[in-house]
């Protein structure tokens, strides 16, 4: 039965004991992680967020206190009075190994159930049973740890901008839905019948309105929203580290500064000095170019490389149809990775799952070539191969014998994302990533626009308010897949852990990027208006960047799943297991914000 604490007041936590505290008389309180009943002694190893210290009941302890000791199960929440002592039989699992608290004094504060699980770090649990009952996988100290790291980065950043000029603003969660990126959540509106508020995507027009109003530094650690599909690293919520900053006018002037908070944050939650120096700078185009990725993980080397040159007169019409697209600015090309060395560890097998995965990246194919120790070179396409191409091919590639080759052939973006994800497979799968290594770099010069095939127009890449820079100012209207933005992308171990731009001030920079983007004026007024129209009363260069903090604790704790860094974390379906959200609401409620529910299609 619980019972009320009484006169005991908490003095330490379970994992703070040393021998230092020897001789102390002290009370702790927690949950019971085990309990062993030897006879005349009973040991308890009690857990709280600061880790475990054993408690040992024995023949000295008073006979009632036995006795509820004896009736304590797995969970139950406890008060304990007592006295520190070295333990006999010490160990190095827990810190607090070498002494043990012999009790006095119980209090059972609350008593539990049988868990679903085990509350243990090297659980096999099934995440979705996990995910039901939260609030007892949090008590793993592995999820306490994460969640704790987190708590470290953001103090560490707002740290870093109290000392740095910068004021932190809150936005407004209901705004207006700007249907220009991905997907909004809507919030209807009961007061205004028919009408919608969205959450935010991020604080972005906000931001920029308080550097027009004269903030000059502005930092806000804020929720945000997207209605978009999951993955390992994403969220339907999540938090941004959000950051603008007035009288900017190079990225420089915001990546650099930006780079102490970095800096800041691995020194305070982790103890890694990333030393003295600006972080590597790498452009977008060198990016896809040699990694097929704009976020590159370059702790490892399997580099592309370009051989469209060599197969423009090709019999093959695999490389020769790619060679030839031509849709808006979209070209075709060949390119091919290196596997240097493991030509002997691609069985057929492992060579015919190679080209499947390259299909799940959007490839209809890939060719392979290997030259396996002490064997001849063998090709998926040999028959297509001339001997002057396979000299070719073997000098452009460095191939010799134990590599393995592989060549897509495609539009540019799907050759990138399939050799892209390649050679990311590859380094996971033979171990070429040092996963103690952080490999931190900015990507710079994004293009301005991307060709939709979808929509048959140009898109802003990042948003339709980033700055081309100075010198393609001329490249929007007229040639705009040659544009680059002042944007930028700080890169983490091949994760994209932050990104901004320097921002478009000028209202005619801003009507021709408009322009391009196919707006009329009635788009504009109707999507943007109240944003374009602070733009009539002096508005300062200004430029920032926001950084996922879900994804950058994540990156510190070294996790697969941002799920982990969560505290309650929605699944693939962006619903939560515990609490069952999204969920029905009453029709009543429905009514009075004027909304009724389709019915489905054939019902």
């Amino acid at each position: 039965m619980a019972e009320f604490m009484g006169n005991l007041r908490r003095t330490d936590l379970c994992g703070s004991f040393g021998m230092k505290d020897v001789g102390r008389e002290v009370v702790v309180m927690g949950w019971t992680q085990r309990r062993r009943n030897l006879g005349s002694l009973i040991f308890v190893d009690l857990r709280d967020k600061s880790g475990i210290v054993q408690i040992v009941f024995d023949d000295t302890t008073d006979g009632k206190i036995f006795e509820k000791a004896e009736s304590i199960r797995s969970e139950y929440v406890l008060a304990v009075k007592g006295r520190v002592r070295e333990r006999e039989s010490k160990t190095d699992k827990i810190a607090t190994g070498a002494v043990e608290i012999l009790a006095d004094e119980l209090k059972i504060l609350s008593e539990a159930d049988t868990t679903p699980f085990e509350i243990l770090d090297d659980t096999n649990v099934n995440e979705t049973l996990r995910l039901k009952y939260r609030y007892l996988d949090l008590r793993r100290p592995s999820l306490q740890k994460n969640l704790f790291m987190r708590y470290e980065i953001a103090k560490a950043a707002r740290k870093f901008f109290d000392e740095n000029g910068f004021v932190e603003v809150e936005t407004p969660m209901l705004g207006r839905s700007t249907p220009e990126g991905a997907r909004d959540y809507l919030v209807p509106s009961r007061v205004h019948e028919g009408c919608f508020y969205a959450l935010p995507q991020s604080p972005q027009l906000y931001k920029q309105l308080l550097m027009i109003a004269g903030f000059d530094r502005y930092f806000q650690i804020t929720k945000c929203f997207r209605d978009e599909d999951l993955r390992a690293n994403r969220q339907p919520e999540f938090t941004q580290i959000d950051v603008e900053m007035s009288f900017v006018e190079k990225p420089e002037d915001v990546m650099y500064p930006i780079e102490g908070m970095i800096k800041n944050i691995f020194k305070s939650a982790i103890g890694l000095d990333l030393g003295e120096g600006h972080f590597r700078t790498m452009t977008y185009a060198d990016a896809m170019r040699d990694y097929g990725s704009d976020k590159p993980d370059t702790r490892f080397g399997l580099k592309i490389v370009d051989m469209s040159d060599l197969f423009k007169n090709s019999e093959f019409k695999v490389f020769t149809d790619a060679l030839n697209i031509e849709i808006g600015p979209i070209r075709g090309s060949v390119r091919a990775i290196n596997a240097k060395g493991l030509a002997d560890k691609f069985s057929r097998k492992d060579l015919d799952a190679t080209v499947e995965l390259a299909k799940t990246f959007g490839a209809k194919g890939l060719c392979w070539m290997t030259y396996p120790t002490g064997g001849q070179i063998k090709s998926s396409f040999a028959k297509f191969l001339t001997e002057e191409d396979i000299k070719n091919i073997t000098e452009r590639m460095g191939f010799e014998e134990g590599d393995a080759l592989f060549i897509a052939a495609d539009k540019d973006y799907v050759v990138f994302n399939t050799l892209g994800g390649l050679r990311l497979s590859i380094a996971e799968k033979f171990g070429l990533v040092d996963k103690d290594k952080y490999d931190i770099l900015w990507i710079t010069e994004f293009p301005m626009f991307e060709w939709s095939e979808e929509e048959n127009r140009y898109m802003a890449v990042h948003h339709p308010f980033t700055a081309p820079m100075d010198e393609d100012l001329d490249l929007v209207e007229s040639h705009p897949d040659k544009a680059r933005a002042k944007a930028y992308d700080l890169v983490i171990n091949g994760q994209e852990s932050g990104g901004g731009s320097i921002r478009i001030f000028s209202r005619e920079i801003q009507k021709r990027m408009f322009k391009v983007l196919g707006f009329s004026e009635e788009d504009i007024q109707t999507k943007f208006g109240f944003f374009v129209d602070a733009f009539n009363y002096g508005t300062p260069p200004h430029g920032g960047l926001a950084f996922g903090l879900d994804r950058l604790t994540m990156l510190l704790t070294k996790d697969e799943s941002i799920r982990d860094v969560i505290a309650f974390p929605k699944v693939q379906t962006a619903s939560c297991l515990m609490s069952d959200a999204p969920s029905p609401v009453e029709d009543k409620q429905l009514k009075e914000l004027s909304i009724a529910i389709a019915a489905k299609k054939g019902e």
